[in-house]
């Protein structure tokens, strides 16, 4: 195979890294990174690529890299103690088209309402401690946007799977369906901060805004106000007066309070309750702090994590109901409390009445849509859930959540009776996410009653690997009060998987 000239080089490492972010288990990518730090020179770059690979998969799949990775290793490790140069050889052009292939994106279609999504801002502080602050500016500003009705809004999740890459606008907005794109950077130095952007006209090309705010750190509610004002000004100079000022917000007056919350978000699910309960110990109604944490007490529950169960769901009561009383203007708040509420809780009506007021709020929060066809699925009406779980995945079709979208869209098809519209698209939320369990428990069941006994004993078979205390006795215990005669249907299905009493 030929080698690689730089810019190609350039294009297989920008891919390799994308697919790795949206898959750590991506060995062909990581193989390819591989290769290319070894190329360079940069042979402790290449092992520690290697080892990131391992311990995903160990993680994730609880699997040992493939014989193709541990060879490649393996060549670098004899050629660096012999001490010869690296092959002076890239990736070979087969592997660039195979990961062209993998990470290409079908166009999406763009709405007549304007649309815009808000790319990842770069970092230019020096210091990557610094990320998590300049992602939070990012989801501010998207937030800012997305208060207003007349514009369509891209999710931060989705945007930011275009995070760390050199992109094309064009391909950009092609892939997100939108017709404008917000590009920038956040640089930090002490006290001091500035934000710059560029609002680009993705199709023509052309810039129709950019401009750069400087402040104080405490002025950072500010400056994000100020770029999304601009840029909303930019697209529509005719837009009222009233429709900027309920854009802007802040969600809470300590600093140091919003600091932890960005951490917060920027971390996993164990490393992100502590600095949630620090930035509400700092500022006790910091709505968008609570919803937070009632979020991970979901995600714990769903998985089988609770260790102390009243006393959690005791936590989850006492957290949303301080973020029905503070987060009267924050529509993720506001989600994440009544999903919490319902799922954890049982208390569905009221769960999917902060859902409504969060869409009522911010019709662009993919958040709110996605909470509400959750809760509708579980509870309510299958078909209104479809609804607003598609809605929820236009708003965001790159979104790392996609696999919890298409679960309980799987399940609302389950509980309609429409199996065999169910199975394919709960094994597809299974394929993106491999140990999600809602995922595969609705797998098992709905290729159970589409009479694909073999396909459900495996998924019932993969879920115990995961999960080996579940039980159809303590089923309840995972997926919540949902309805019981959606319920019972769930149990007989899972029953007839091979899921023990």
């Amino acid at each position: 195979m030929p080698a690689l000239g730089p810019r190609e080089e350039q294009a297989c490492e920008a891919l390799a890294e994308r697919l790795v972010a949206l898959d750590p288990c991506a060995e062909q990518a990581h193989r390819a990174l591989i290769r290319i730090f070894r190329r360079r020179g940069k042979t402790n770059d290449a092992f520690r690529q290697f080892l990131a690979c391992k311990e995903a998969l160990k993680r994730e799949l609880d699997v040992e890299p493939e014989e193709a990775t541990r060879a490649l290793v393996e060549r670098i490790e004899a050629t660096a103690e012999l001490g010869e140069p690296a092959a002076d050889r890239g990736p070979p052009q087969a592997e660039l088209s195979l990961l062209e292939a993998k990470a290409a994106r079908p166009a999406v279609s763009v709405p007549e309402k304007p649309s815009i999504a808000v790319l990842p801002f770069q970092n230019m502080s020096g210091d990557a401690e610094q990320e998590y602050f300049t992602d939070g500016v990012v989801e501010e500003i998207t937030t800012a946007l997305s208060h207003v009705n007349w514009l369509f809004v891209i999710a931060r999740n989705s945007a930011f799977a275009y995070k760390g890459q050199a992109v094309d606008v064009t391909r950009v907005a092609r892939e997100l369906g939108v017709r404008y794109v917000l590009e920038g950077s956040v640089r930090r130095a002490g006290s001091r901060l500035r934000v710059a952007g560029q609002l680009v006209e993705a199709t023509a090309g052309v810039s129709l805004w950019a401009d750069r705010f400087e402040g104080d750190v405490s002025e950072v509610f500010e400056l994000q106000d100020l770029v999304a004002s601009r840029v909303i000004g930019a697209i529509s100079p005719r837009l009222e007066q009233a429709e900027i000022a309920r854009a802007k917000r802040k969600p809470t007056e300590s600093l140091d309070a919003y600091d932890h919350y960005l951490r917060g978000m920027a971390s996993l699910l164990e490393e992100a309750l502590p600095q949630f309960y620090k930035a509400i110990e700092l500022d006790p109604d910091f709505a968008a702090a609570q919803g937070a944490t009632a979020w991970c007490y979901f995600w714990r529950m769903a998985n089988g994590w609770m260790t102390d169960r009243q006393k959690e769901t005791d936590e989850v009561s006492r957290l949303v109901g301080n973020v029905a009383i503070a987060g009267q203007d924050d529509a993720v708040a506001l989600a994440f409390g009544g999903l919490a509420l319902g799922y954890v809780i049982g208390d569905y009506e009221a769960g999917s009445a902060l859902a409504d007021r969060a869409l009522a709020l911010n019709p662009n929060c993919a958040a709110a849509w996605s909470a509400s066809g959750c809760l509708k699925a579980c509870h309510d009406d299958p078909d209104i859930a479809i609804e607003h779980l598609s809605r929820a995945r236009r708003l965001s079709p790159l979104d790392p959540l996609t696999f919890f979208m298409q679960s309980f869209t799987a399940f609302a098809h389950f509980v309609a009776g429409r199996h065999d519209a169910a199975w394919p698209v709960a094994e597809a939320a299974s394929r993106e996410q491999p140990y999600y369990l809602t995922g595969l428990r609705v797998a098992a069941a709905s290729n159970a009653m589409a009479g694909r006994l073999d396909a459900a004993r495996r998924y019932i078979s993969r879920s115990l690997a995961l999960d080996p205390e579940l039980t159809l006795s303590n089923l309840k215990h995972r997926v919540g009060q949902i309805r019981p005669d959606y319920f019972a249907k769930y149990v007989e299905a899972l029953r007839l998987a091979g899921l023990p009493e």
